[in-house]
């Protein structure tokens, strides 16, 4: 699929409805687990994946010696619908292909994930759901959802509704990719890659913090477990080429970087049926033990949003992630901040 490593198992989710009315038929939905599986299936532990992230994007959080370790627990790693291995505007059959993929709510991933670990797994309770920035937006949403069944949840540099100031940041990231000529209203033939490469320039200036560029970070970021790389950059410029554009050119797709795109703006655990668009209802009704982990520095999931949810959820916590990373504190490329996440996510384990 699409030139992927087969690394990973499909789920057939059959004939899958979306919350916004339409039906996905024959869906699929990517997903690689770690660990085994204990005979009482109380070792479970749900690690979605994030914004144009896969499953092996995940991996840096999971290791031997590490809260999420193989030898103790199960790691499921679902692939989020329409980031290209799960069902997707760049692998589905016409007519709901490229530009005319439906819009993905996070309560629709999440019920497909709720498919492959409730019905194929036969699990009822998850000892933790964990992710980072989109990651973390799916790990309130399991904790909405299925309150009785997620005991404990790490999210990690993101939110339980996205806010207007993110919705606009997302804006022009949406807006750079689709100027570009090539983009053909999501029915190109080739990738957009000019649009690709502004869509880089945009999200650069966001991911990291002011003082990260201030400090010039990037000149000596050391070891990234997530790209396991050594990271320095000789420049600026040369940090924007080919940490920010080449990610975005690494087997990306526009159409699936806007599905997901839509997906993080509509975020809001309010949407969930029966809450009625009450966001704060929502969060009342979660049981599990949720530490929050925003990033000092994050320019667009900022801790402030995390303190305001905080009150409302029964055993809500707040921890603060310092330093100048920003947004990217979570995405495994600062090894400070793994090993903080790290820390964080075995006290709740063992709580």
């Amino acid at each position: 699929m699409n030139g992927f490593p087969m690394d990973y198992e499909l789920y057939e989710l059959g004939d899958f409805k979306l919350q916004g009315g339409a039906t996905l038929r024959g869906a699929r939905l990517a997903y690689k687990t770690y660990g085994t599986l204990n005979a009482e299936k109380s070792n479970t532990i749900v690690y979605p994946t994030w914004y144009s992230g896969r499953h092996w994007d995940n991996e840096w959080l999971i290791g031997e010696g590490m809260a999420l370790d193989p030898a103790k627990y199960f790691i499921i790693v679902p692939n989020m619908i329409g980031n290209g291995l799960s069902s997707s505007a760049s692998n589905m059959p016409a007519p709901y292909n490229a530009g005319r993929f439906p819009n993905i709510t996070f309560y629709d991933q999440v019920e497909a994930q709720h498919q492959l670990v409730a019905e194929h797994f036969g699990i009822e309770t998850l000892a933790l759901v964990t992710g980072w920035s989109m990651g973390a937006g799916q790990t309130y949403q399991w904790a909405v959802s299925y309150p009785d069944m997620v005991q404990r949840a790490l999210p990690f540099c993101g939110s339980s509704k996205t806010s207007e100031h993110n919705f606009v940041f997302l804006e022009g990231v949406k807006a750079a990719l689709q100027a570009d000529a090539a983009f053909q209203n999501g029915f190109y033939t080739e990738q957009p890659t000019r649009g690709l490469r502004a869509v880089a320039r945009v999200y650069a200036g966001w991911g990291f913090s002011q003082a990260f560029y201030w400090d010039r970070v990037y000149e000596h970021m050391g070891f990234s477990a997530r790209l396991g790389l050594d990271l320095s950059f000789s420049s600026l410029e040369d940090f924007l080429v080919w940490y920010w554009e080449g990610h975005f050119l690494g087997q990306r797709d526009a159409n699936d970087l806007l599905t997901q795109l839509w997906t993080w703006q509509h975020g809001d655990v309010g949407a969930t049926p029966g809450f009625d668009g009450d966001h704060i209802k929502a969060l009342q009704s979660i049981k599990a033990k949720l530490i929050a982990l925003p990033a000092r520095k994050d320019l667009y999931f900022c801790p402030e949003d995390e303190d305001y949810a905080s009150q409302y959820i029964p055993n809500g916590e707040v921890r603060v992630i310092p330093g100048v990373w920003g947004h990217f504190a979570g995405s495994g490329d600062s090894p400070v901040d793994a090993a903080y996440i790290d820390s964080v996510a075995k006290e709740l384990l063992d709580s």
